[in-house]
């Protein structure tokens, strides 16, 4: 009898430090919360990374990192909005914001109710206003604006345009950044290569960068609800145009495990080096909530031509645990 009661007591010792190392395991496993921003675009200032995207119903969320991989919020004034509807004109679809930090005042570039949209702030958090609640183009639908300012200082906003499906325009700022030169608008992209042409016509999500005097337009093709959603590039040696698709298009599509990747913006990180942040749906089967990720652009060599290339390897943003 003592030995069975021995060996039961050994039993219960090892099913009891199972379970524990069990516990242990799975507390080391805990679930990772994607950040859920569609549209993404990342402000690095002050040492902090600030991303705004396509989220809440009723403005622009705004999240903080300090290394790009862990993120907190949403942390605008507003109820974690940076730019909440009761501030700016709209009341419904606030998307695709870009914010940048222009003689000491954060402007943000933004789609509302299917019309570009500008508001201001005195800190990156907000809150965003506009002082005159309208668009910039009152009498035009357009969305999926994007502000360049060239060398010279001459500013240009990109943006969607809805004739022939979504195409990208192009067109100069005036000095104060906010009214657009109608006399120099000019279409640089639409539907032309056979990748883009899954559902419906759509070029969007347009973003300029410029590199040894080239400028680099990236775009997304196809509908975002498709898991082909991918990343095309053109280039041009004036920013008016012409614009030429490169022939590697897409660059960037169906990266590791994600579909629908898409609408992407440039920032430079702490250490110099040039990124991509971008959307991707939240699984093979789900489209929302959209989650951002971020990777590497670099310029190469090839056949004597200089050509943009995007790291598949990509970072996957998750909220800080505590």
């Amino acid at each position: 009898m003592k030995k069975l009661a021995a060996l039961f007591l050994i039993i219960i010792l090892f099913l009891h430090v199972g379970s524990c190392t069990e516990d242990a395991v799975n507390e080391n496993k805990k679930t990772e919360i994607k950040v859920p921003l569609g549209d993404p675009f990342i402000l690095l200032y002050d040492d902090t990374y600030y991303a705004y995207g396509t989220h809440g119903n009723d403005g622009i969320e705004v999240y903080t990192s300090d290394n790009m991989v862990e993120w907190e919020g949403p942390l605008g004034v507003t109820n974690g909005y940076a730019l909440h509807k009761n501030d700016v004109w709209a009341d419904q679809w606030f998307w695709a914001p870009e914010v940048y930090l222009i003689n000491g005042k954060f402007l943000m570039y933004y789609s509302a109710n299917e019309h570009i949209c500008i508001a201001e702030s005195d800190s990156p958090l907000g809150p965003f206003v506009q002082d005159v609640k309208k668009p910039m183009l009152e009498d035009e639908k357009c969305i999926d604006n994007s502000l360049f300012i060239d060398d010279d200082g001459t500013a240009y906003l990109s943006f969607v345009r809805f004739n022939d499906g979504n195409n990208i325009w192009i067109a100069e700022l005036e000095d104060d950044l906010r009214s657009i030169k109608m006399e120099t608008l000019t279409k640089c992209l639409n539907v032309s290569q056979s990748w883009e042409e899954v559902w419906p016509r759509v070029n969007e999500g347009s973003f300029i960068t410029k590199n040894n005097g080239v400028y680099y337009m990236t775009y997304s093709a196809n509908s975002y609800e498709s898991q082909l959603y991918g990343i095309g590039v053109a280039m041009a040696t004036n920013i008016m145009g012409p614009w030429n698709k490169s022939e590697n298009n897409p660059i960037y599509q169906k990266p590791g495990d994600l579909v629908g990747v898409g609408h992407s913006a440039m920032f430079t990180d702490k250490n110099g080096q040039l990124r991509k942040v971008f959307h991707a749906h939240f699984s093979k089967t789900k489209i929302h909530p959209r989650n951002m990720y971020i990777t590497s652009v670099e310029f190469e060599n090839m056949d004597g031509k200089e050509v943009m290339t995007i790291d598949p390897d990509y970072i996957t943003t998750v909220f800080k645990e505590y």
